[in-house]
């Protein structure tokens, strides 16, 4: 077998356990590659935060599949995304991971440059060479969509339907994708923004953050203010189902103290509950009634994942400098304590005790939903 082929799981046993993915699909480099190509590459990605590029001429660059792309804001203020790399030679037009500039991106090497639209408006001597046709020489454009605040890519030729992929997600998780706005998170603004580097493969990330039979095991702060999380049951186990507080919680806060009032949009029905969204493959949100957390993963090797995360806020609630720290530092440890679980399960993905892979539980088995959509991504 090769060793980037899928390998395909053994029929389920009589059982209530259900069998993981092998332990090779979280450590084999030539799994990983096919997984940049077939899911990152072929899938919406939630690249950036739309507020970071709030000004024309402001530019992030992203790792998306393996392939980096530049996010820019254009003077006509609309955001476009294209492969960052020079179509003259394939130098990488921007280096740093943000910036700002003024007219025009424009390649170190040789100075070729272009619009914020992305085409070729000049080059050396570009104007003796009659026969280069700037069009087809400028940037090569990348899908971008906008929708809650922030910026999705898609590099494939023929993008996934936006509304069959990232909105139905959320309108499985909470019963129809409208619910969200609620929440009006493309209004909230960055109270906070925390950045994990953690040594652990993407998926691992991802089955931990979509379970909660460790809830009881490694967080306690959260388990004081979701009671019902004890019991091993994730809030997005049941369609529609948010995670109540407890009698004596007032926030969703490291003490279960204070908070800031719930959101104006947030219907009486979703008041004093907790709410998880794993948009597939790299977005977990989460809701709460007065503010929103928003995870962005970034696969970077097949032992390592970036993991960005912002805390969001109204603007009034930022504008009167309120203390945020109790409301970050809740899901900040959260956050801490799923991160150090994950990295102590990747050493033992190379050990032949796993080669067959673990087992899930029963009330892990959307666990088991998330290992056949990788399957089936990846598979010939």
């Amino acid at each position: 077998m090769s060793s980037v082929e899928v390998q395909h799981q053994q029929p389920e046993p009589a059982t209530s356990l259900i069998p993981t993915l092998p332990g090779a699909h979280y450590t084999d480099p030539a799994i990983f590659e096919r997984e940049q190509s077939r899911i990152f590459q072929r899938h919406w990605f939630a690249a950036a935060r739309s507020s970071d590029l709030s000004e024309p001429g402001n530019f992030r660059t992203v790792d998306v599949g393996g392939e980096s792309v530049v996010i820019v804001r254009g003077r006509d203020r609309s955001l476009r995304a294209f492969l960052n790399v020079c179509r003259h030679r394939g130098a990488r037009l921007c280096m740093e991971d943000s910036g700002t500039v003024r007219r025009s991106l424009q390649c170190p090497y040789h100075a070729w440059t272009y619009g914020l639209d992305g085409s070729l408006v000049a080059a050396p001597n570009l104007n003796s060479m009659h026969d280069v046709n700037r069009d087809e020489y400028g940037l090569v454009k990348v899908a971008l969509r906008e929708w809650l605040g922030t910026v999705w890519v898609c590099l494939a030729d023929e993008p996934p339907s936006f509304a069959d992929t990232v909105q139905a997600a959320v309108s499985g998780r909470l019963g129809d994708h409208e619910t969200i706005e609620e929440w009006g998170i493309d209004e909230l603004v960055v109270g906070r923004r925390i950045t994990y580097d953690v040594k652990a493969n993407w998926k691992l990330i991802v089955e931990n953050f979509m379970e909660c039979y460790h809830c009881a095991t490694i967080h306690p702060e959260l388990t004081e203010v979701l009671p019902e999380f004890a019991d091993g049951y994730a809030a997005q186990y049941f369609v529609g189902h948010g995670a109540e507080f407890g009698e004596e919680i007032s926030g969703f806060t490291v003490d279960g103290q204070g908070g800031f009032g719930k959101l104006a949009g947030v219907g009486e029905s979703h008041d004093r509950r907790y709410y998880a969204i794993t948009v597939n493959p790299q977005v977990f949100i989460n809701l709460v009634p007065d503010h929103v957390i928003f995870h962005r993963m970034y696969p970077m090797a097949v032992d390592r994942t970036v993991v960005e995360c912002d805390w969001l806020y109204t603007q009034d609630v930022i504008d009167s400098g309120a203390d945020l720290s109790k409301s970050v530092e809740l899901f900040h440890r959260v956050n801490q304590q799923d991160f150090d679980a994950c990295e102590r399960c990747q050493p033992a993905m190379s050990s032949k005790a796993y080669a067959a892979g673990g087992v899930l539980v029963p009330s892990e088995h959307h666990i088991g939903e998330f290992r056949d959509w990788v399957a089936d991504a990846i598979s010939d």
